[in-house]
């Protein structure tokens, strides 16, 4: 109830605020409007995007396609706020997710609430090129989980994304960057955090969550920040190249997938384990060509959950790897076609999981950029222990 009264003064606020900024306001994809105080101390972009999916799957074997299943969502529905308070170095972020698939999750580790708040943090540029981060946001994991969802090559993340990755999580991260020549840039982030990811209203259950990751760009920045933007819309006309690893390390974590997944409930509370994550992933774009990969891997102290007793508890920590390769070209008329593909690899021994293979092909119409755009794909899953899968997808995004 006071999240939507709240979310109530907004609207009005914005509502009142648009007339008068009519003249004045941001051209397409550029928020909605911008706000600056009078004394130019602190200033407000705000925005909002939504994605429009549907989905067709169907069971494939030998004897053809089977047991149709479809379904018509609004995949995502947010609000974007961000600027600078005091000072320019001083910057935030808050962004709402209103849709049923980005406030799903409530637990009694949440409160039993929706998880509105995907990201609200502050980044301040304490001293030259380093920044401290506070706050709730995306850890520096795998690079396509910090590429935005409206940034995306086709319509979602890949099955690494969605097996592997560490997405938000509460806490403090330190970035920095220098210059190893004129071109050759080097960031380096550092991040300590909670461990059971975003929106938990708890005491921490476990232990601490750390995350460092380099990146290195040998041949300068891309265009508009386009190592993290999926296709080349921007047409680089010199090759650029970004390669990556992070190392996660989750003292004593309780969910199955590091912060991610269930919780491992036993029968004196929770079941709890040091979980390791390591990415490494590279973007490459030139002249309308685009290539990302990445590759993960999880491992864990003991895998398996445990009672007091020593008995099983039936969770098992998803430990395994996960590769994943895409590629894409954007034509003169911006249309683009791009492939992609994606193994899952579960240690069977522990999981029980055969390997899964995907294959992708996607086509996408960018009307403007990413902030307009008609995305559509097939994929083919291939599953060593159960039935195959056929996939269609037609999504629709657009962003103020």
């Amino acid at each position: 109830m006071k999240f939507k009264t709240a979310l109530t003064l907004v609207s009005m606020f914005v509502l009142s605020y648009a007339h008068s900024q009519t003249e004045n306001a941001p051209k397409f994809g550029k928020g909605l409007f911008n706000l600056v105080g009078k004394d130019s101390t602190w200033t407000m972009k705000i925005g909002a995007r939504m994605q429009f999916l549907t989905t067709a799957q169907w069971d494939s074997d030998s004897d053809g396609l089977s047991n149709p299943s479809s379904s018509f969502l609004v995949r995502r529905a947010r609000l974007k706020f961000d600027g600078f308070a005091f000072s320019p170095k001083l910057k935030y972020k808050l962004e709402l997710g209103l849709s049923n698939r980005d406030i799903g999750g409530a637990s009694e580790f949440t409160n039993n609430a929706p998880r509105y708040i995907l990201d609200a943090v502050l980044k301040w540029n304490f001293h030259e090129n380093f920044e401290l981060w506070v706050g709730q946001t995306k850890l520096p994991g795998n690079r396509e989980r910090v590429v935005s969802s409206g940034n995306l090559q086709m319509v979602d993340r890949s099955l690494l994304n969605k097996r592997f990755n560490i997405d938000r999580d509460m806490g403090l991260q330190l970035r920095h960057h220098f210059n190893l020549s004129d071109k050759f840039i080097v960031r380096e982030a550092l991040s300590i955090a909670q461990g059971e990811g975003r929106n938990v209203t708890t005491g921490n259950l476990g232990g601490h969550q750390y995350t460092a990751r380099l990146e290195f760009l040998p041949f300068g920045n891309f265009k508009s920040k386009g190592d993290y933007k999926g296709s080349d819309l921007k047409r680089e006309e010199t090759p650029k190249l970004s390669i990556a690893t992070s190392y996660d390390f989750n003292n004593n974590a309780v969910k199955n997938r590091s912060n991610q997944g269930s919780y491992m409930k036993n029968d004196v509370g929770f079941y709890k384990t040091n979980i390791s994550t390591v990415f490494v992933d590279a973007m490459f774009k030139y002249k309308g060509f685009s290539f990302m990969g990445e590759y993960a891997h999880r491992d864990a102290k003991d895998p398996i959950a445990k009672n007091s007793d020593g008995t099983p508890t039936g969770d098992i920590v998803q430990v395994g790897n996960g590769l994943n390769l895409q590629t894409g070209y954007l034509f003169s008329k911006r249309w683009e076609v791009s492939g992609r593909y994606t193994n899952i690899a579960l240690d069977k021994n522990i999981t029980g999981k055969g390997s899964e293979n995907q294959y992708t092909l996607g086509l996408s119409k960018y009307i403007a950029g990413h902030k307009l755009k008609v995305q559509t794909d097939v994929s083919y899953l291939d599953l060593a222990s159960s039935t195959n899968e056929l996939m269609y997808r037609l999504q629709v995004d657009i962003h103020f």
